[in-house]
């Protein structure tokens, strides 16, 4: 579990590909102190598990379906990545529930400067933004962001000077595939409202019928 407050900039120092996976090395000397092997580490928000650890680098594999779900194959040498170590247990919550599971990959339509913000439209597919709603949460390459505006075709969020400086986000430009985490929270309500779209049509499998809502005084 992460919260979606990045703790440095990494740098990726190799990559080996092989046919349908691919591994890392990320270089991150300033949060690697307690890292171990088998420790979790969200990479643009994607959650790896450390398969070998020194003073600066670690490395990680990465499996077909990762690949396909998210822009780690778009990595190259030099390439710089978000990265959060696991939330600690006796840590401050700053952020929001990010599982480090990526759903899809949006696209940069727009950036714009407003006064000290800096405002990013992303273009999404609706079975993402279906899940995104105007002051919710929305994990981007592992940012825990606010968003602002929502449409039928993207979204927006306003960031903050401290953001852009601890993050990625100001090397990112109109066209460039950045990873979309959304609120865990609403596919769990939806999924157990039986209005995920796998049970067919809205209600379907649910035990919440209108009878049930009258009934317990809604």
């Amino acid at each position: 579990m992460f919260t979606g407050i990045i703790e440095t900039v990494g740098t990726v120092k190799r990559i080996a590909r092989g046919a349908r996976s691919a591994s890392l090395e990320i270089e991150a000397p300033q949060i690697l102190d307690d890292v171990k092997v088998g420790d979790s580490i969200a990479t643009n928000g994607v959650c790896l598990t450390a398969t070998s650890v020194t003073a600066r680098t670690f490395t990680a594999d990465v499996m077909h379906e990762t690949l396909e779900r998210s822009s780690l194959g778009t990595l190259t040498a030099g390439s710089h990545v978000n990265l959060e170590r696991a939330m600690a247990a006796n840590g401050r919550f700053g952020g929001h529930f990010v599982s480090g599971h990526i759903d899809a990959t949006g696209t940069i339509a727009r950036i714009e400067r407003d006064d000290t913000a800096i405002w990013y439209t992303i273009d999404a597919a609706p079975d993402v933004l279906r899940y995104v709603v105007e002051k919710g949460s929305i994990a981007i390459d592992g940012i825990s962001l606010t968003v602002a505006r929502v449409t039928e075709a993207s979204l927006s969020v306003s960031t903050i000077p401290h953001t852009n400086q601890q993050t990625t986000l100001p090397e990112r430009a109109c066209g460039d595939v950045v990873n979309l985490e959304c609120d865990v929270i609403a596919k769990y309500t939806e999924k157990l409202l039986g209005l995920a779209p796998a049970t067919g049509t809205a209600g379907q499998g649910s035990a919440i019928t209108m009878e049930f809502l009258a009934k317990n005084g809604f």
